[in-house]
């Protein structure tokens, strides 16, 4: 029995996850892809999928884990990897372990917070608002263009537009304002998202399993996150209407996250939007505000992966 993390050391959800693991007394190890150049990896794939990873301080029996958590980068973009080129050993030994991993996340019968197949739907905004529709939660009015005359006429049609990443990338989230009139022009060499900007209070939910964590949000800013010290959001605990919870947990479960990070807006009028379900949640910025227990959670639900594996064997 044990839980394996994967990530870099200084990962703020990664390193708040293995404290309370360690404060749980819950058998864990972290797989540190610092060390990729030393780490190796064993697949066998036949009834069951078995096979070890050693690195220099661990050797991991693949099967004696219960539960993952996924907190990687992609290795070829680690500065020694990068400095060495596609070409180099180091980094077809980096993509090779990625590879040889995330395929084994998604075939092994532990719990995965999250698998990849499971998270890739956030690679691609549009297609994620599709998913969220149909949970009960209203979405913006959304334009994806390479074309300036589209934009105009959107702007005209909404009045208030902003525009943002279409990837999964993150990205700061901007109100198109009239000094952005003549760089719409530059649309038409990447496509660019455009959406209705809806009034009201943003809410970050995260959802750990069955558990549920809600917080409100004060804030003038067009992205409260990048609002800067002297307009510092207000975040505080806050308990959702049971429709609305019900929803976030459901749409979480169908969407095979047992962790998740929701974007939720309502507004004035009483009604809700969802503007994202991120399957990677950074939540200890919200944790540290608010002191709800995200991080013991996690910890919980991947032990609970733990009791489930002991009781099928």
């Amino acid at each position: 029995m044990l839980i394996l993390l994967w990530g870099l050391p200084g990962d703020s959800p990664l390193a708040a996850v293995q404290k309370e693991l360690q404060n749980l007394g819950i058998p864990h190890v972290l797989l540190n892809q610092r060390e990729i150049l030393e780490t190796e990896v064993k697949l066998s794939v036949g009834e069951k999928i078995t096979g070890e990873i050693c690195t220099p301080t661990h050797k991991i029996d693949l099967s004696a884990v219960t539960g993952v958590y996924l907190r990687p980068h992609d290795s070829y973009k680690l500065p020694e990897i990068m400095e060495a080129g596609p070409e180099s050993y180091a980094w077809q030994h980096a993509t090779a372990v990625d590879s040889a991993l995330l395929s084994w996340v998604e075939m092994t019968s532990a719990l995965v917070l999250n698998r990849p197949s499971a998270m890739a739907a956030n690679n691609s905004k549009p297609y994620q608002l599709e998913q969220i529709c149909k949970f009960g939660f209203e979405v913006p009015d959304t334009l994806v263009t390479t074309t300036p005359n589209a934009v105009h006429e959107f702007w005209q049609d909404h009045g208030s537009v902003i525009y943002k990443s279409v990837s999964s990338t993150r990205s700061k989230v901007s109100q198109l304002r009239p000094e952005h009139t003549k760089r719409l022009d530059n649309v038409v060499s990447c496509p660019t998202q455009f959406q209705q900007y809806i009034p009201g209070r943003d809410y970050r939910v995260h959802v750990v399993g069955e558990d549920v964590f809600a917080c409100a949000i004060s804030s003038a800013a067009d992205d409260y996150r990048y609002a800067g010290v002297a307009n510092a959001p207000e975040i505080f605990s806050y308990r959702l209407p049971k429709d609305i919870e019900n929803k976030c947990r459901l749409m979480a479960a169908e969407m095979e996250l047992s962790l998740a990070g929701i974007d939720l807006r309502e507004t004035p009028e009483g009604e809700w939007y969802c503007f994202e379900v991120n399957p990677s949640p950074g939540f200890t910025y919200y944790q540290q505000e608010t002191n709800q227990p995200i991080s013991n959670a996690i910890a919980r639900l991947l032990a609970s992966g733990l009791y489930k594996s002991k009781v099928k064997s």
